[in-house]
């Protein structure tokens, strides 16, 4: 039976001084550090990494402590907020319906369609085991696990990730998807 392991991890802290692409902040590169050491052992094949600096340079530490791994920067786990489009409204409570009405338009991702290709992407299985390393942000994160346990459209929000806080999802052949941990902390 071939398995896919997907560890999600979201960026570090990014530097509060910096601009809305910033870098991390110095505990961002500590946490990425902590996160990197507790990862080392572990056999991924690849790393993919949002293009956003904070999610590059989280990849340039975590690297550090996994030089075998090939990485690359990766659309599908690119920052994205999910948004209804105007006939999935009802799908949303309305106390989010103003707060998602204001996502900026670079960041909106309609129905999730993009956050849905980046699923059936990732969660599948092929003919050998697979575990690979996503470096990515809050919402990417939410949307997979919400995915994983088949729960409401809306229910991504809510579901925060700590920065360097690790979710680890998993598929198996001819089995439903589960999720193995979520947001866990404890190497920080």
């Amino acid at each position: 039976m071939a398995r896919t392991l997907l560890h999600l991890v979201r960026h570090g802290e990014q530097d509060p001084a910096a601009p809305e692409d910033g870098g991390l902040s110095p505990l961002g590169y500590e946490q990425a550090d902590r996160l990197g050491r507790r990862l080392a052992g572990v056999n991924f094949s690849q790393i993919h990494h949002s293009p956003l600096a904070r999610a590059v340079q989280t990849s340039d530490v975590l690297t550090r402590h996994l030089p075998q791994v090939p990485r690359h920067p990766c659309d599908f786990v690119a920052d994205r907020t999910p948004v209804p489009s105007a006939a999935r409204r009802d799908d949303y409570p309305d106390r989010w319906l103003s707060w998602l009405d204001a996502v900026p338009g670079e960041e909106r991702d309609e129905d999730a369609a993009a956050l849905q290709r980046a699923v059936q992407h990732f969660g599948v299985t092929g003919e050998v085991d697979r575990c690979e390393l996503l470096v990515t942000h809050n919402f990417v994160i939410g949307w997979f696990v919400r995915h994983v346990l088949q729960a409401p459209v809306w229910r991504w929000i809510g579901l925060d990730s700590a920065n360097c806080g690790l979710t680890i999802v998993k598929w198996e052949s001819d089995q439903s998807p589960e999720v193995v941990a979520f947001n866990d902390t404890g190497h920080r």
